[in-house]
């Protein structure tokens, strides 16, 4: 008889080696939830991280003005002649006046510091922003929600109100509204009473689009396996609606409200050029644009500077916004 190349003892377990041998050469596999395999999806795409970045860095912004023109800045509304032309009433210097003292310059005619009124312009721009997309997002939800699960009649007057609206001239609307306010409403004053206004018309004439793309969802998802078993099981409309469909629908609304902000944004500045925005002396992005106008042929430098800060903001949301929808898409291979 041939030998065995080697004795194994009696008391030894055959599987000793063995297993260890198996788990070796198996690489073990990890379920990830939808949020882990998005946030990996969202780490690879450096474009959408880099406007995340920017939308941060401006929230941060909006939010520390008092102190960062503290430090680096002058308050907003006080005048420096001293920065003027006695002749011109232009900024001394080159590029509108921009030293250590005025990192952006100085208005010309007024001498405010720029740096500071894009500081808190920044306050203005976002709030009305996030606000506006906030009340579309609401409403939008529970309308679009509503039409898409009940249908039939009520679906057709939900979409009827929203091609109304969808058609409705917005900006001349507002306009209109602003002109015959009064400076004092419900305990606003001032420019709040104009923030408060552009926030809910411009969220209120917003939702349909919100509300389109949630009836569309919810027409899908109300035929689904888990929706009929909810109401097998006796769960009744309200749960249904809130507890099952709405959680499946938060992909869709957080991607469209990203990327309504940027709309917003460039709707306030629209209207503060027009004049229908937050009161002088208020710091707006539009405002300066619009008061840019007067002087911009002798000295360009006070309209770059609010330009560009639009540009780059309503950019880095957009950048941020397409990425989220590519990480949150299911179809997505990334």
């Amino acid at each position: 008889m041939t030998a065995p190349l080697h004795d194994t003892p009696a008391d030894a377990d055959p599987t000793e080696d063995v297993a260890p041998a198996a788990d070796a050469g198996v690489k073990k596999v990890e379920g990830r939830s939808l949020k882990q395999i998005a946030w990996n999806r969202l780490k690879q795409d450096k474009v959408a991280l880099g406007g995340a970045f920017v939308v941060l860095f401006l929230i941060l912004v909006a939010v520390f003005a008092p102190l960062i023109v503290s430090l680096l800045g002058h308050p907003p509304n006080d005048f420096h002649q001293e920065e003027l032309d006695e002749l011109t009433n232009l900024p001394k210097g080159a590029l509108g006046g921009v030293s250590s003292d005025f990192l952006f310059g100085v208005e010309p005619n007024k001498g405010r510091d720029i740096f500071s009124r894009i500081v808190y312009g920044a306050r203005i721009s976002l709030l009305v922003a996030f606000l506006a997309a906030m009340v579309a997002v609401a409403l939008g939800t529970l309308f679009g929600i509503i039409a898409g699960y009940f249908g039939g009649w009520v679906d057709a007057l939900i979409s009827r109100v929203m091609d109304v609206l969808l058609s409705f001239p917005q900006l001349l609307f507002i306009i209109s509204l602003v002109s015959v306010l009064p400076d004092d409403l419900l305990g606003l004053t001032g420019s709040g009473v104009r923030v408060g206004i552009l926030v809910l018309v411009i969220g209120f004439f917003g939702w349909p689009y919100v509300g389109r793309i949630v009836r569309g969802q919810t027409l899908s998802l109300r035929e689904r396996e888990y929706v009929e078993a909810a109401r097998s099981l006796g769960g009744g409309r309200r749960h249904i609606l809130f507890r099952e469909l709405l959680p499946n629908l938060v992909a869709p609304i957080t991607v469209y409200a990203t990327l309504m902000i940027p709309t917003n944004i460039l709707t306030e500045a629209a209207l503060s050029f027009l004049g229908a925005g937050v009161k002088p002396p208020t710091a707006s992005w539009g405002g300066m644009l619009r008061d840019a106008l007067e002087t911009y042929e002798h000295d360009p430098m006070f309209m770059v500077f609010p330009g560009v800060t639009i540009f780059i903001t309503v950019l880095a949301f957009n950048l941020f916004g397409d990425g989220l929808r590519d990480a949150l898409d299911p179809k997505g291979t990334r």
